[in-house]
């Protein structure tokens, strides 16, 4: 038996999916404009929250956080079908770790800290002043005072950057089970999921997700601990597997396309009811219909964004080259340079309509500034911010058009070869 064999029926899909990249950038924003908001949503906790927090804002917030990161992480799951095709178990190991680890390091010792502080000075438990922060904060030699800021109990904190860590340990896991995966029993379970058509693909991987809602949920809340987020690890593992099989198969892609509209509407009306019971409820609204209807609505609405990616977003667009490359440098920046921005305009009080406004444009424009004048031009930087060495092309190769850096490998499939 060969460790890296695929299913014949595999073998079709040899060329770009377009749909993935855009997705992927298309599912970065949406984390983006998520955390712009997070900042104005009432009696929600955040590093920040604004004078002018509103409780309008929960219901689409709330619509948007019950499917955005599973979708994040599915996508992720395809990335790395596509990769351990031509791979074993510690170049994945190796690769991703770099590609990873180095990120998260990075951007907890210089990109992250400015989050704690500002959150710190907030809180009335940290002094003004960033340079002698930062020292104790990369020094780790005290302790801070409780609660100053989101991980002061730890000394050092990832804050968005929790991603990170639980994308390198799903991957660890699949890598050292690789065997498995492309046993037998593996192409079996990988062949039965993408074999699903029609209702049983819009119900059946709800089971999985539903039963670790009911067992797990409410005995571990989501905490971004690494070592105790059980109940969200079983759901992100659960979706990032989907993603691992779901990968370069071609069949299961064409019946989301074809089923989009009909994973639409179910998802319109598993929310509306959702939204109707949740608001009638006297009280906190729990039990079994509303988990079934929470996760029910996840899954319809991911495959409802697939299906309708794979149809309309499955095609060289002009801007994907550069959102291939800038989407990591995005995520690791956007939430320090929100903190940034509502610290320069909290005090001018330019009100509930121009400030989230002005907000978002600065975060957007700050990703864009450094990214594209700075991070992507430097190969010192590139590494850093999870990109790969820029290349210099020879005199006699190919024009400067093509002189970027090559796609990410985890969306082609390999050559006949590989």
């Amino acid at each position: 038996m060969r460790a890296t064999a695929a299913p014949p029926d595999h073998a079709a899909a040899s060329h770009r999916r377009h749909d993935i990249d855009a997705l992927r950038a298309l599912a970065f924003l949406f984390v983006i404009l998520y955390h712009v908001g997070m900042y104005y949503v009432a009696d929600w906790p955040w590093h920040l929250k604004s004078p002018h927090a509103a409780e309008w804002l929960q219901w689409p917030m709330r619509i948007l956080n019950l499917w955005r990161m599973d979708l994040v992480f599915l996508i992720s799951g395809v990335s790395l079908g596509f990769l351990s095709r031509g791979q074993g178990t510690w170049s994945l190991l190796r690769g991703r770790g770099v590609r990873l680890m180095l990120p998260l390091a990075f951007g907890m010792a210089l990109i992250v800290p400015y989050q704690a502080y500002a959150q710190g000075v907030a809180n009335g438990l940290v002094a003004p002043g960033f340079g002698t922060f930062l020292l104790r904060y990369l020094s780790m030699a005290e302790p801070w005072p409780r609660k100053a800021f989101d991980g002061a109990e730890f000394g050092i904190t990832w804050n968005h950057l929790w991603y990170l860590p639980y994308l390198f340990a799903y991957t660890a896991v699949i890598a050292l089970t690789l065997p498995l995966w492309n046993s037998a029993a593996g192409q079996w379970m990988r062949r039965r999921f993408n074999g699903l058509r029609s209702w049983k693909l819009l119900l059946l991987p709800v089971v999985p997700l539903l039963a670790w809602t009911m067992l797990l949920a409410s005995h571990f809340p989501p905490t971004h601990n690494l070592v105790r987020d059980f109940y969200l690890h079983s759901v992100y593992f659960t979706m990032f597997l989907y993603g691992y099989w779901m990968g370069v198969d071609t069949g299961v892609w064409q019946e989301l396309e074809r089923l989009r509209r009909v994973s639409l509407a179910l998802a319109v009306a598993v929310i509306s009811t959702l939204i109707v019971l949740r608001i009638g409820a006297s009280g906190p609204a729990s039990g079994l219909l509303m988990d079934v209807l929470r996760t029910l609505y996840l899954w319809l609405t991911v495959a409802t964004i697939l299906g309708h990616g794979h149809r309309y977003l499955n095609r060289p667009w002009p801007w994907l080259r550069w959102a291939n490359e800038s989407v990591y440098p995005w995520y690791v920046l956007h939430q320090t340079l929100i903190i940034i921005g509502v610290t320069l305009l909290a005090p001018l009080a330019l009100g509930p309509v121009l400030e989230p406004a002005l907000l978002l444009a600065l975060t957007l424009l700050g990703c864009w500034a450094l990214t594209d004048g700075l991070i992507r031009r430097s190969n010192w930087l590139r590494p850093l911010f999870g990109l790969k060495l820029r290349r210099r092309t020879k005199p006699t190769q190919q024009p400067a058009s093509s002189e970027a850096l090559p796609p990410e490998p985890g969306w082609r499939s390999p050559s006949p070869r590989a």
